[in-house]
Formats: C-alpha cells, structure tokens, sequence
C-alpha cells in the first residue's frame, strides 16, 4: 500500500480528499502541527507528498524545500490562488505536479497514478542504468549526472526526460510524446509544465557544461545532441 502525505490545513478539504484516496487503497497521512511537518515526514517516510500551498506558519514552497533537501519523493501542489507564477515556482523546487482549486477529484487520482507508476517502476522499466553521453555518465537509478567537471543529482521528472531525449540522441522528440511518456495523459498536464522541467533540466545540467547538447526545435521538440555530431 502506497503512503501519502497530505499537508492541508483545510479540515473538510482534508477529510474529502483522505475519503477518496482511501477508496483507492492509499494510506493516507495528515499533519497535527504544521511547525512538526519534517518529523511527520520522517516518522511517515510517505512514496508521496501532497502540499497546499496556503499553509498556517510556513508556506508550502518552504516545506517543499524542506523536503527536496532530504529526499526525492514526489510531491504534488495544491493551489487557490490564480497565479501562473505559483506553478512556475512549484516546478523550480522540484515538484511533479501542481493541481489548481478547485479541481476534479479522477484529476487528482489519474495525476497520483501515473506518478506513482512511473517512479516505483521505474526501475522495472530500465533495461541499463547507466548511460554515457558526451563524456558523462548518466545513472538512472541513482538520478546522478557526472563528469570531470563535476555530479549533479536529478529529480525524477528531470531524470525521465534526459532518459527519453539520451534513448533518441540526435533525433527530435515531440513535446507531445515526452508529455504521453511522462505523464502517460497529456490531457492532464500543462504545455508549460513541460517547459519549466525542461528548463531546470538544461539549468541543471549547465552546472556541469552540458547544457548545451539539449536543444530546442521550436514547433517540433528537443534534441540531445551527440558530441561528435553537433555541427551538422
């Protein structure tokens, strides 16, 4: 059974979504004191972290940072508020989704599904975990990007999509099928959302000098590039 956090301090809006999950078979756990939010996430150890945003004390942003700092878990957003900057902000933390109030409950689930899916089988769907390109090394299962300029750890949207682009070096993927792959319903995902995990995807990956080898084709995708054939 699968373990979710659900940080909300809004009672009834807690009490419904818990309903819901735990038709689906998922344990779901609450906060009591949101000044305690990294013991519970350490006591819980939850596959999933569901965060409001609005939050008495701290913000969800400072929890999410919070947590990125101690680990990978997914982490889904929940927002009132009508700011595009909002999601944006929510993707440069490092989380896999954002959900805007007030939203369909089958969107919440079908959103938790394929996240799930895709990162606790992750490993199960790799045939190699490690991958060279351009002078790095890439291991899959340990989300790390290396080089002689250095390491960088990848968050597991980041991860997925340098995945797909380094399987199809030197050949255009669509935004489409990198949204179908990741999130496996495009319908249920932003055209933008893809856009901030590829940009902190290449910020990322510039850390190391590698920004450069994934490359956008306006109107058709990205690229990665292979070293030897860049000029072409």
């Amino acid at each position: 059974m699968f373990k979710i956090m659900l940080i909300e301090d809004d009672a009834s809006l807690f009490k419904e979504i818990h309903e819901r999950l735990t038709q689906w078979s998922y344990a779901v756990y609450g906060i009591d004191n949101f000044n305690q939010v990294m013991e519970e996430f350490s006591k819980v150890e939850p596959d999933l972290v569901i965060i409001d945003i609005q939050l008495p004390k701290f913000d969800g942003f400072h929890w999410c940072r919070m947590i990125r700092s101690h680990s990978k878990v997914p982490i889904i957003f929940l927002s009132s508020r009508d700011h595009p900057t909002d999601m944006v902000m929510s993707m440069q933390l490092g989380a896999d989704d954002f959900i805007q109030k007030p939203f369909h409950f089958d969107v919440l689930v079908a959103k938790i599904q394929a996240i799930l899916r895709r990162v606790y089988n992750y490993n199960q769907l790799q045939e190699t975990s490690i991958r060279t390109w351009n002078g790095a090394t890439i291991d899959f299962l340990q989300n790390a990007v290396s080089n002689g300029k250095g390491n960088i750890t990848l968050t597991k949207n980041e991860i997925y999509i340098l995945r797909i682009l380094v399987e199809h070096k030197n050949r255009i993927v669509s935004r489409e099928d990198i949204m179908k792959s990741l999130w496996e319903d495009e319908r249920f995902v932003s055209d933008n959302t893809l856009t901030v995990n590829v940009n902190r995807l290449r910020k990322r990956l510039g850390e190391i000098g590698l920004s450069e080898w994934i490359e956008t084709k306006v109107g058709q995708g990205y690229i990665a590039i292979e070293e030897d054939s860049h000029d072409v």
